[in-house]
């Protein structure tokens, strides 16, 4: 069995023949070539095994967020912000872009010089390719006839809510415009009202058993957002006992569409349920974690976002821009977080931007 070098002798025999020399050499510097190209690939894209995990609970409960190298590397390469300059100092006696320019309505209290770099971050913003014309009209920068400068003036408006009265889910990043527009004309991702299937079923299975992103093609109700981030619906599920009456309590449907509002949180956030909920009681408000906190308070933002402000924009807004039921486009929290867990992962986006913290800019 064995040959006078102690190897195997139809090994030796193969050595000696060797007829495949062309094949017995390339394979070698195939593998060779091939483990290089991985090696790289891990160097560049980070071991597809490894994982990164963030300890969101109690030990013992399995609450961990993960991440890969290559699930951190594509957020931070989408979720960079534009460079900007800092503001002007603002010297005593400055003249006032209400004094400056003519209908200056919510901006006019800036000085100029902050005021036309507030306007420059803007078109960046929202319209780096039509510019300064996407909001104003031809015939002078004073006319209200172009509808996205009367909206944008309302957006502002809206910032400056979310800046000061939601400061307590906003801060301390902030937000301005480019934190959901990210250079669009209309933010990459907003919602408008869905049509029932069939009107004669009833609001319930109209929206059920329906192909919807939402619910990743499942059969939970479809009108999840609808109804919790816009009309107000108690966010709730029905008695985790069996056969327990639930009487003017929430019943089966509103514990689906509550599974179907969650689904949108972990999609939008790049988290799991455990990222708010502690596993040993998921609906224990005593063992919740704080982000729990956080997007309780963001559910009641977004509903007084759509009905304070968005919602009102349909009679503003042309056909075009308007859902099949004619309603203006609305937010929820996929606008904002855009898959991150915090919107463009936790940057100062109001640091250079004090006009747009309040309508008292504080320039220290």
């Amino acid at each position: 069995m064995f040959g006078p070098s102690g190897k195997f002798r139809w090994f030796d025999e193969w050595n000696r023949k060797r007829p495949f020399d062309l094949v017995r050499t390339a394979l070698p510097a195939g593998i060779l070539g091939g483990a290089v190209f991985v090696a790289a690939a891990i160097v560049i894209l980070g071991n597809p095994l490894e994982k990164e995990t963030v300890q969101t609970g109690p030990r013992g409960t399995g609450m961990v967020k993960i991440d890969t190298p290559g699930q951190l590397m594509a957020l931070e390469a989408v979720n960079v912000l534009p460079p900007s300059d800092e503001p002007w100092p603002v010297e005593e006696g400055a003249m006032l872009a209400g004094e400056a320019y003519e209908n200056v309505q919510v901006l006019g209290h800036l000085s100029v010089d902050n005021f036309n770099r507030l306007m420059a971050g803007i078109t960046e913003w929202v319209s780096p390719e039509q510019g300064c014309a996407y909001c104003h009209a031809e015939d002078g920068f004073a006319s209200d006839d172009v509808y996205t400068k009367v909206v944008a003036r309302r957006m502002i408006q809206m910032t400056w809510a979310l800046n000061q009265d939601w400061e307590v889910h906003t801060a301390p990043a902030g937000v301005t415009c480019y934190t959901c527009h990210r250079g669009n004309n209309v933010p990459p991702y907003v919602w408008t009202s869905l049509p029932p299937v069939n009107e004669t079923v009833g609001p319930t299975a109209a929206f059920q058993n329906r192909a919807a992103p939402l619910t990743n093609y499942t059969s939970l109700p479809a009108n999840a957002i609808e109804a919790y981030l816009l009309d107000g619906e108690l966010v709730a599920v029905n008695d985790q006992a069996p056969r327990v009456d639930n009487a003017g309590l929430p019943g089966m449907k509103e514990t689906e569409r509550t599974y179907a509002l969650m689904m949108h949180f972990t999609q939008s956030l790049g988290v799991n349920c455990t990222f708010c909920h502690n596993t040993r009681a998921i609906n224990d408000p005593t063992q919740l974690t704080p982000q729990w906190t956080t997007a309780t308070l963001g559910i009641s933002m977004v509903q007084d976002l759509n009905q304070t402000w968005v919602e009102p924009l349909a009679e503003l807004l042309p056909d075009h821009r308007l859902g099949p039921l004619g309603d203006a486009p609305k937010v929820y929290c996929l606008t904002c977080h855009q898959g991150a867990a915090k919107p463009l992962l936790g940057q100062s986006m109001v640091g250079d931007w004090p006009e747009l913290i309040s309508a008292e800019p504080v320039y220290d």
